[in-house]
Parts: structure tokens; sequence; C-alpha cells
């Protein structure tokens, strides 16, 4: 992202910098949007919606701590309808989160250094949702059939098998996180 000159800033990613634009001074350039746009494209291929992955990309290339759902709007060229059915979709999951801004009634969004990361915690709690689901389904009458309750219990253990392998998961993603970029191409852990 390009920010108006209006002063100069660190350029983000140096120890302690801030980032080079306040969010209201951003403007996406081509090599951006079309980034943006690929990311939105594979987003969309795993069954995701669209829109939702533009918003994500936006703010994963975006060089500010946060943006208010009209600069998104604005950056997206896109209706604040879609950006606000977008920006809870992906807050539900994990993806993104609200930021508020002291004196500032307008819903801000950020995303965290490692969305991914994020995401793999947040999951947990989906699937101890899931698992709670898949349980009491086996307490209807219609879960105690062979076929239903073999479905209903098989799902059940999966959501809590999945759930246990989530913490070695977390555990091995920060591991490969926090090695050196050197050591990228090499045989990781």
């Amino acid at each position: 992202m390009t920010h108006n000159p209006s002063g100069s800033a660190p350029a983000s990613g140096e120890a302690g910098a801030e980032p080079s634009a306040r969010p209201a001074d951003l403007v996406l350039d081509a090599s951006m949007a079309a980034w943006i746009e690929s990311f939105a494209s594979v987003w969309e291929v795993q069954q995701g919606r669209r829109m939702d992955g533009r918003v994500l990309g936006l703010l994963i290339i975006g060089d500010a701590p946060y943006l208010s759902s009209t600069d998104i709007a604005r950056l997206l060229d896109a209706s604040a309808g879609a950006v606000s059915m977008s920006t809870r979709a992906l807050s539900q999951v994990g993806f993104i989160a609200r930021h508020t801004v002291p004196g500032d009634r307008r819903h801000f969004y950020r995303v965290e250094d490692d969305v991914w990361g994020a995401f793999l915690l947040g999951e947990r709690a989906y699937l101890r949702r899931m698992a709670d689901v898949f349980r009491t389904g086996m307490q209807l009458e219609a879960g105690r059939s062979a076929g239903p309750r073999t479905r209903l219990r098989n799902a059940d253990r999966y959501m809590r098998w999945l759930e246990d392998y989530h913490r070695k998961m977390v555990a091995d993603w920060r591991a490969y996180r926090d090695m050196p970029d050197e050591a990228e191409g090499q045989d990781r852990p």
C-alpha cells in the first residue's frame, strides 16, 4: 500500500517501526490489488466466499495496524453490506478481530501477524462445539438407531481426536514458525 506523503515513518518490518500509513491514507497499487484478487480466488476454490477472501487478503497485505469497515469498502470498491457480512464471518471463525479506537464509534478490524496460528487456536473451540452437537444427537431417539448412531459416534470421536491433536499441532506450528529464515528450504521438523 502506498500512502499520501505527509511525513516519513520507518518502513514496516524495521525494529520498532510503525506502519507506513494511517488507515485513511491507504491506497492499493496495481500489484497489491492483483494479489488480493489472487488470494480471494484461491479462498473461493476452498468453498469460501470471494468477498471474505478479498477482505482477509487486504488486511494481510495492507501496511496498517487496522482498517475501518469504511476503509475496507473504499479500498476494495465494495458495498458496506458486503464488507459487513465478510467481517462478521471472518471474525466469527477467528481470521480477523474487531479493534476499538478510543473516542471513535466506527468498526475497525485487524489481522494478527500469525493469522493462521490464531485460526488454528480458534478452530479448537469449533471442534468442541461440534463434538457437543454430535453427542446431543446421540441422545435423540433418531440417534439411537444403528446407522445414525455409528455416524454420530464417529463424528464425535473425530472432533475430539482432532481437538486433542490441535494441541500438538499448535506447538509444532510455533516451533516451525519461529525457526530462523535461513533454515527455510532445509528439512524442517
